[in-house]
């Protein structure tokens, strides 16, 4: 039976990717949401904050994603190493492999004629031998999402949920509207944005979906209060 792959569907490719969406999304609200929060405790204007901000999306986005691609490369690189281990040992130290197959499946309750069986079964076959011993042996299993997939899409949700706490600062630059509240506005809507990633979060990690809302509100809450007041002691420290 073919295993699916990361590509195959919307649906699968949402849930197979919906981690990178989900801890990219966070990091990029967080610490967009910091910056906004130390730009206002230190009285920068509008122009200051949305380039601070865009730049930490930038540079901080880049860097989380460039840490996915290579983390998600030496996990496949790994498995790649000890799969081509595997072959060499299935074809050049067979028998012992033979017995090691027999051991799992005896430890698993297998006994008699039908243990026998299974080990036939098994290593008749040398890519199931392979992929036995990779899952039961090494416990490895192959991930298909590429590094270059990973990557993006860590980039990709730490832009757009990191844009969010900026919103509210460039509609107010765009359209010279009312500078009033603009913090308050950018909390609103960073809460928002947290409260729909933390559901999610709990989606992936199997989690009760209000607990996960409010781990990911807290820390998002507790970066904004240490941004906003070590803007403002720098500001009256410089003044």
């Amino acid at each position: 039976m073919e295993e699916p792959h990361a590509t195959g569907g919307t649906g699968l490719l949402s849930k197979a990717f919906l981690p990178e969406f989900v801890y990219g999304g966070i990091d990029g609200a967080i610490t967009t949401f910091a910056v906004v929060a130390g730009s206002t405790g230190a009285n920068l204007d509008i122009p200051v904050v949305i380039i601070l901000g865009f730049a930490n999306l930038i540079a901080d986005g880049f860097s989380m994603s460039v840490g996915n691609f290579f983390s998600t490369k030496a996990e496949i690189d790994n498995y790649d190493k000890h799969k081509a281990t595997e072959y060499w040992e299935v074809e050049n130290l067979r028998e012992t492999e033979v017995e090691e197959i027999r051991s799992i499946y005896r430890r698993k309750g297998f006994t008699g004629e039908l243990l026998e069986q299974v080990v036939e079964v098994i290593t008749s076959d040398k890519e199931v031998w392979v992929d036995t011993m990779m899952k039961e042996e090494l416990e490895l299993s192959k991930d298909h999402k590429s590094p270059y997939q990973t990557a993006g899409m860590t980039f990709g949700s730490f832009l757009l949920i990191g844009f969010i706490p900026l919103a509210a600062y460039v509609f107010a630059l765009l359209f010279d509207t009312s500078k009033d509240s603009l913090f308050l506005y950018a909390c609103l809507l960073t809460g928002l944005a947290l409260s729909i990633i933390g559901a999610l979060k709990s989606t992936v990690n199997n989690k009760n979906v209000l607990q996960g809302i409010a781990e990911t509100l807290s820390l998002g809450g507790i970066a904004a209060i240490l941004a906003y007041f070590v803007g403002d002691v720098l500001e009256n420290l410089f003044r």
